[in-house]
């Protein structure tokens, strides 16, 4: 019997359905998201879409039962990208990697297919470019393994049955936005196909026990394409960070089943692909101004790791009759926070000022030690006061002008002292975490409140 078609309308920017059509989406608010798609009823059709037509019903076990093996991990070589996802690719995982046009993503695939094909197969299915294109990049960054298969196909059906033959140890898919399914009359990309695509896509690494990357592209908020039904489904995200006019990319985790989502990976776009930078802190600082007033040094953490980077305050006269607030790669309402406590209960004004904020080398800082050298710049900007080279502060600033305690404060100090600090400003509850051996290398200085830092580092 032929199977029955449904006629549906799906938002393209929640997954909202409704057999009725909606000019402004009920479930997320957004106008003229909602477009007709066709689905199939037919339950076969339906099972086979979803990837669990073939597979043997599942049977009940106690937890005791279950035997487990070690968690086997491939290495891609790359220190930074095994960093962010814990210590490697996870056997029968699937791994969504996202980020902006021409970012990296495929770049970074490619590269980690020569080390990976020294031993274990890979599968490389792409649906956005032809072979000779894929052989090209591969020429230019060197990747020249046999055990790499190349497959241009945009029919994810086809691409599972290769691997059901070829038995890969891991499958790559460039990108999901491309692939489609044959059961569903949608066009490829909507919130259907991207969501049954990767459905069949994960029964086949689970079933096959075989780690599957698959690029998802993302819209002009900077969410994956899908949207989030893509992030439910699989078991790590990765984002791709950098700005466009900066060669360095970070490497985010936004969901990880098997491994820390604080971690991050720095690399630097080269020539010849992505150059993995294993001292984010350096690069930070390279090109720091000598002797050049609003300038200060923060140390923030990711993970486990710290990361100096140079925070920037200009703090000017402003020719409008309101004026301006700029903040780039720092929150704007908490700079904003900022500027009130310093008015308020360090006694600096800004209201009849412009003030611009920058975290120099386009990375972002959010966490709320980076306050103290937010402050201590604009200060030094407001004063024309230069804040010496080799100081360094971090620290919470709370809204009655104090300074609080922040976590991980001796790694913190020990990451400074190797990178040539002298003096260090912290918050005086911190100071009890510092062991003697690291007070004796740097001059460290707790404060209290606000006018206490801006003594010790002006």
């Amino acid at each position: 019997m032929a199977s029955k078609m449904k006629s549906l309308y799906v938002c393209q920017n929640c997954g909202y359905e409704n057999p009725k059509w909606y000019g402004k989406c009920p479930q997320c608010g957004e106008w003229d998201t909602m477009q007709e798609e066709l689905r199939v009823t037919d339950r076969s059709a339906a099972a086979r879409a979803s990837g669990v037509g073939g597979g043997a019903r599942g049977v009940a076990q106690k937890i005791s039962e279950i035997e487990t093996v070690g968690e086997h991990r491939y290495h891609t070589g790359l220190s930074e990208f095994d960093r962010v996802l814990g210590g490697g690719i996870v056997k029968g995982s699937v791994v969504l990697l996202s980020g902006d046009p021409g970012i990296g993503k495929s770049t970074i695939l490619l590269q980690i297919c020569q080390t990976l094909g020294a031993e274990e197969t890979v599968l490389y299915a792409s649906g956005e470019e032809s072979p000779h294109q894929i052989k090209l990049r591969a020429d230019r960054l060197g990747v020249d393994t046999e055990n790499l298969l190349v497959l241009c196909e945009t029919d994810v059906e086809v691409i599972t049955e290769q691997v059901n033959a070829k038995k890969p140890d891991i499958v790559m898919i460039d990108s999901i936005q491309t692939m489609t399914l044959s059961e569903l009359s949608s066009s490829a990309g909507s919130i259907t196909q991207v969501r049954e695509c990767t459905n069949l896509l994960l029964r086949t690494a689970k079933q096959l026990d075989i780690p599957v990357i698959i690029v998802g592209h993302v819209n002009k908020d900077g969410n994956i394409a899908g949207p989030k039904v893509l992030e439910h489904i699989v078991d790590t995200v990765l984002y791709f960070e950098g700005e466009k006019n900066y060669s360095y990319r970070i490497l985010r985790a936004a969901k990880n089943r098997f491994g820390s989502t604080n971690e991050i990976g720095v690399f630097e776009m080269m020539d010849q692909g992505l150059r993995q930078v294993e001292n984010p802190s350096k690069m930070m600082l390279e090109g720091r101004p000598a002797n050049s007033s609003g300038s200060c040094v923060a140390c923030v953490m990711e993970g486990m790791r710290p990361i100096l980077a140079e925070v920037q305050g200009l703090v000017t006269n402003t020719s409008f009759g309101n004026p301006r607030r700029m903040a780039n790669g720092y929150d704007y309402n908490r700079l904003n926070v900022i500027l009130a406590v310093l008015e308020k209960r360090g006694g600096y004004y800004f209201s009849n000022m412009d003030v611009y904020l920058n975290v120099i080398g386009g990375i972002k800082l959010f966490e709320p030690a980076a306050d103290l050298s937010v402050a201590l710049s604009l200060v030094s900007s407001l004063k024309e006061a230069v804040v010496p080279d080799d100081v360094l502060a971090f620290g919470e600033i709370g809204l009655a002008g104090e300074i609080r305690a922040v976590g991980f404060c001796e790694q913190r100090v020990r990451e400074a002292i190797r990178l040539g600090f002298k003096k260090i400003i912290i918050p005086k509850d911190n100071l009890k975490n510092i062991s003697k051996e690291t007070m004796a290398e740097a001059e460290i200085i707790g404060v209290q409140y606000i006018a206490q830092a801006f003594h010790a580092a002006l």
